[in-house]
């Protein structure tokens, strides 16, 4: 009985005693992981105390919107800054148009008499110089002309022969006076038959110094161009007979063009011949050519009441080409009164807003100060607000400094 109590007592105690070791391990190993947690939690709240601290420190000393540049890289970019002042601005009048080969420098060349071509030198596109040879006919006209050459060229040299042998008999006294008289009236009637003859060879095309010589080949027509430009219509063909009704070849000089206008009823009164105008086509939107109006028509389309008018200009590098639709600024006198104005490269387009790149009194800092335009003239552009008389501003190179500034916002 006594030891039944014992070992049930010893058991108790074991298990008492187990259960009491697990409670003191939980509890310390439940604080552990608590004030881990917490120390963590309080690193984490510093470090994103600190990162937060580092990037106000960074967004204190960004400047957005200023474009740095010092004198000697504004002078490797081509940025020049000048003061804006006003001045006078002359209107515009805005038009469209069409552009034609200059109608004064069109050739059409065709053979001066019969014949048939044997050869053709010059195709559609190419460039030729006035008086170059485009094609060659063979021609029994031209040696009708050749037959009459010669025969004038030899009976010119019997005349001669005739002259000179009577002349030593007169000085003789073997003949008489009247017959040095009859032969030199012979040898004139030669010559002048002779260049009859020459003038027409030359008239067909034919070179008299490529007659001369021991040579007696029947030499081919040749059809020159009487102009140079460029050919912009062929129609010889070998083979074919040609006449000089017929054009073989168009040669036109696209060294100038010229642009067909509409002018409205309305603007008849500001326009006249010798006015200036400002060309440009979409194919070269930066290319501005200068010409003047050369014609205006006298009668008025009833139809879109509009009258026809014709402007001259240089066409450099032939890139204005014909059939090109052209919009056409006419420039009208000046105001009286000036305004504050900029050329038109110094206005840029920053994020949809025009914009001027203002410089500080530094001169290192450019800021894009938004303005407002107003009418443009003759390549200057009205600053109706947003810019103030004597402000320094790039006038030259703000599309680098625009460059400079899109590279900025990409960076950061």
């Amino acid at each position: 009985m006594n030891r039944k109590v014992i070992i049930i007592g010893v058991i108790l105690a074991v298990t008492l005693g187990g259960g009491f070791l697990y409670w003191i391990t939980s509890f310390q190993s439940g604080g552990g992981e608590k004030s881990e947690k917490k120390e963590e939690k309080a690193g984490a709240q510093d470090d994103g105390k600190e990162q937060k601290e580092k990037k106000e420190g960074q967004e204190s000393h960004k400047e957005p919107g200023i474009v740095k540049m010092t004198a000697e890289m504004q002078k490797q970019n081509g940025v020049i800054v000048t003061s804006a002042k006003k001045q006078r601005l002359g209107g515009i009048i805005s038009v469209t148009g069409k552009i034609e080969a200059n109608a004064d420098r069109i050739a059409h060349v065709s053979p001066r008499i019969s014949g048939k071509i044997v050869s053709v030198r010059a195709s559609l596109g190419d460039s030729v110089s006035a008086g170059q040879a485009l094609a060659t006919l063979d021609s029994v006209e031209l040696g009708e002309a050749l037959g009459r050459y010669h025969q004038s060229k030899t009976k010119l040299a019997l005349a001669q022969s005739n002259m000179d042998r009577i002349k030593n008999l007169v000085e003789k006294k073997i003949a008489a006076r009247k017959d040095i008289l009859q032969a030199e009236t012979d040898y004139r009637i030669a010559q002048t038959e002779l260049h009859t003859d020459e003038e027409r060879l030359s008239l067909y095309g034919v070179s008299i110094s490529n007659l001369k010589g021991d040579d007696h080949k029947k030499p081919l027509l040749p059809v020159r161009s009487p102009i140079g430009g460029v050919i912009t219509g062929k129609h010889a063909i070998v083979g074919e007979l040609s006449d000089p009704s017929k054009s073989l070849y168009s040669v036109a000089d696209l060294s100038s063009v010229w642009v067909m206008v509409d002018i409205n009823e309305k603007d008849l009164a500001k326009v006249h011949k010798g006015q200036a105008a400002t060309v440009t086509v979409g194919a070269f939107p930066d290319l501005k050519l200068k010409g003047r109006i050369t014609y205006i028509a006298d009668l008025l389309d009833e139809t879109t009441r509009t009258v026809k008018a014709r402007i001259e200009v240089a066409n450099p590098g032939r890139k204005l080409k014909p059939e090109m639709f052209a919009s056409v600024e006419l420039t009208l006198p000046a105001d009286a009164e000036a305004v504050l104005s900029v050329p038109e490269e110094a206005l840029q387009d920053v994020d949809g807003n025009k914009v001027i790149f203002v410089v500080d009194d530094k001169g290192v800092e450019f800021e894009p100060r938004k303005v407002k335009p107003g009418r443009t003239a003759g390549g200057m552009v009205e600053i109706v607000s947003g810019l103030k008389e004597g402000e320094r501003y790039a006038i030259k190179g703000a599309f680098i400094l625009k460059s400079e500034l899109k590279k900025g916002e990409l960076e950061g």
